[in-house]
């Protein structure tokens, strides 16, 4: 495809691109070379899974695959353990070796949901990071930046005005990020608005070392199901990779409807004029559509279908369920279940006592269609019993 054309592509849905001069520079360069560009994603493991706020800029990364380019996909087993500092008002705990460990195994069979693997290599920062010595840290990384600029950064600048505490190891963090680029050295960066001053630490890294500066491109944070805060792990608003398909259907289907134009732009292959069709119409036909469009991507259209049909049986026509989790009475007797509390946390419908009586006084449990108030109620089950914990979830008794 023309340069021009490529450039026009990718740049659909960035917010910075730092520059669009050096982006076609590198891609006329890389094909006289005979060579795909080195298109860097850094990624801490500081959760185990991915969720639909990553697949915004793996989503561009594909689109750099489909022109023949390589994806350097890096997990940060090493920055982990630092802690990324970007929009923290306190210092992140470290997580333990243990933990980023696991986290980033689950990363490598996620990322292979959207990406071709046969055009990404993955990496670990520690492969570089760890052995650096206390001179080379010093030296190569510490002497290269002032932290004149590293207070320029909002976060930082932030909590030294406030008085809140800034330790030395937070101040590092964006220099072993940026020397990940200069290890690899990376043709191009991708990441969300939040990290562009990061990513910016890695062009003068590069420079500093001697190399050509990576083009920086950044794009949107994705909203979280809650409407308001980015789209979190931590925060609890997430759609993760991994979510069964009942649940990931259920979730997008409760996504407040403002939100609907930016998830369809950001997270599907519709264009334009597609999208504003599907949005001209009524907001709950729209909303079935992004919730199977992006199922699907992940399970398939037989499974998004299925999906999309217990949804519409239980919430549009008020039926139960085509399969719900079945326990016997006998056995819940047996095993001493005598109130909703009980029963709540045997079933895993919640983890804990305390978080059972919550949802009981939520008004999240129906036992029969008939809401349930006292949390210690004596537990009164027949066969075909159904119970009902939030929204999404049930349960029979046999």
């Amino acid at each position: 495809m023309d340069i021009s054309k490529q450039v026009e592509i990718l740049k659909k849905n960035v917010v910075d691109l730092i520059t669009e001069e050096d982006l076609k520079s590198k891609l006329e360069k890389t094909k006289a070379e005979g060579r795909p560009l080195r298109v860097k994603l850094g990624a801490d493991p500081s959760a185990p899974d991915l969720h639909l706020g990553h697949l915004v800029v793996l989503r561009k990364l594909r689109q750099f695959q489909e022109f023949g380019h390589r994806i350097v996909f890096i997990i940060g087993d090493f920055t982990a353990c630092i802690g990324d500092p970007t929009g923290r008002n306190k210092t992140r705990p470290p997580l333990t070796e243990e933990e980023v460990r696991k986290n980033a195994e689950t990363y490598q069979e996620q990322v292979f949901k959207v990406l071709d693997p046969e055009l990404v290599d993955i990496k670990f920062n520690s492969e570089w990071n760890a052995p650096l010595s206390a001179r080379d840290v010093i030296l190569n990384l510490a002497s290269r930046y002032t932290v004149a600029k590293l207070l320029e950064r909002d976060d930082f600048n932030m909590r030294y005005k406030s008085g809140i505490p800034i330790y030395v190891h937070e101040l590092l963090y964006p220099l072993f990020q940026a020397y990940d680029s200069v290890a690899i050295r990376a043709d191009v960066e991708l990441g969300g608005t939040d990290q562009v001053f990061n990513l910016l630490v890695g062009r003068d890294l590069q420079q500093s070392h001697g190399q050509e500066p990576q083009v920086v491109m950044t794009l949107p944070l994705l909203v979280g199901l809650d409407g308001e805060k980015k789209m979190s792990k931590s925060l609890g608003n997430y759609v993760a990779f991994n979510d069964p398909p009942k649940d990931m259907f259920g979730k997008l289907m409760s996504i407040p409807d403002d939100l609907m134009p930016s998830y369809f732009n950001l997270l599907t292959d519709y264009s334009e004029n597609e999208i504003k069709r599907i949005l001209s119409g009524h907001p709950r036909d729209a909303k079935l559509k992004l919730a199977w469009t992006i199922t699907s991507f992940f399970y398939g259209e037989e499974e998004a279908s299925y999906e999309q049909e217990e949804f519409l049986r239980v919430f549009s026509r008020r039926e139960l369920p085509e399969y719900m989790d079945a326990y016997e009475i006998e056995t819940l007797y047996n095993e001493g279940v005598r109130t909703i509390t009980d029963l709540l946390v045997f079933i895993g419908a919640a983890s804990s006592r305390s978080e059972a009586k919550r949802l009981v006084a939520g008004g999240g449990v129906q036992l029969n269609d008939t809401r349930v108030d006292d949390p210690m109620a004596p537990l009164q089950l027949t066969p075909g019993s159904v119970l009902r914990v939030g929204k999404r979830k049930f349960f029979k008794f046999v």
